[in-house]
């Protein structure tokens, strides 16, 4: 992990390191996961975290533009690379059509000069959305800047948690249904994917962070709006054997480095990915950049 040298050394005010925007929770055990929905969130399970303090809302590019003005930093997405002869990023486009909802490729788009600053590709600006979770954000950029300021990535078990906001075994942030009295709660996909986006909540890709009520515990889009990096390795579930991981090939050389995403994001919908929920999670590699997952910070108590 990078050290608070980082920040010294990257002419970060250490008098800035406050607890402003964050939540303390005391932490304790919970029920994690779910049995009602994909396999990858069974079992449930027992967890313990001990007390910590977390983001309220996702980082939002006004912050990620600040850390970048400080240190200079330059995203994996804004960097060429074995495998991308252009720096670009994953973009969603709606698909002209689609044979089913297997291959994620059919409205993935790979876009030169798409990054956080330029979430649409080259020639588009986050102008206008200063306040929207930043995007295109691989492991190692929100690594570097949880460490400018003094913080780190949430385990896995403690976001959960959190996302829970005190409703033990819950489906949702809220209770047990989507959409209560019809009310949208949340920023995910409202229509048929991926061709319907009807929109209802106003919003066609990411919202403002706080656009929708907080949790029990006054935490902003824990589910919906962007996928969030946790500090976790992928690995499947197992009474006996919780930290086995899998996303390695027979061959060593193979192998990916997977973290686990957790929260869902804008594109998640009743008929497909319906993982705007504390338990659902998604493994993703540490390299590769979308313009649907951010990140927010954790500290320990």
């Amino acid at each position: 992990m990078i050290s608070y040298a980082y920040a010294y050394a990257s002419g970060f005010n250490m008098n800035e390191l406050t607890d402003a925007g964050m939540v303390r929770l005391d932490g304790g055990e919970f029920s994690m996961g779910s049995e009602r929905f994909y396999p990858e969130e069974r079992p449930v399970r027992h967890a313990l975290v001990e007390p910590f303090w977390i983001d309220e809302a996702p980082v939002t590019n006004a912050e990620f533009a600040r850390f970048v003005t400080r240190t200079g930093h330059r995203t994996v997405a804004e960097l060429v690379h074995e495998g991308l002869p252009l720096a670009g990023s994953a973009v969603f486009a709606v698909p002209t059509s689609t044979s089913n909802l297997t291959d994620p490729g059919q409205w993935w788009e790979f876009r030169r000069g798409a990054c956080w600053h330029a979430p649409l590709g080259k020639g588009s600006s986050i102008e206008g959305m200063e306040q929207h979770p930043v995007v295109h954000i691989a492991f190692d950029d929100a690594s570097a800047f949880a460490a400018w300021c003094g913080k780190r990535l949430p385990t896995e078990a403690e976001w959960e948690f959190a996302a829970r906001g005190g409703l033990e075994g819950a489906d949702y942030a809220w209770g047990s249904h989507l959409e209560p009295d019809g009310m949208v709660l949340a920023n995910y996909w409202q229509g048929d994917f991926p061709f319907e986006n009807t929109m209802r909540d106003g919003w066609e890709r990411t919202s403002p962070v706080r656009s929708y009520p907080g949790n029990g515990w006054g935490l902003f889009d824990m589910i919906g709006n962007v996928w969030e990096w946790t500090s976790d390795d992928w690995s499947l579930p197992s009474r006996s054997e919780p930290h086995k991981p899998f996303c390695c090939t027979a061959r060593r050389e193979h192998c990916v480095e997977m973290k686990v995403l957790k929260g869902g994001s804008h594109l998640c919908a009743a008929n497909y990915c319906q993982r705007y929920r504390p338990a659902a999670r998604h493994a993703q590699p540490v390299g590769e950049t979308t313009g649907h997952i951010g990140f927010r910070c954790a500290r320990t108590a």
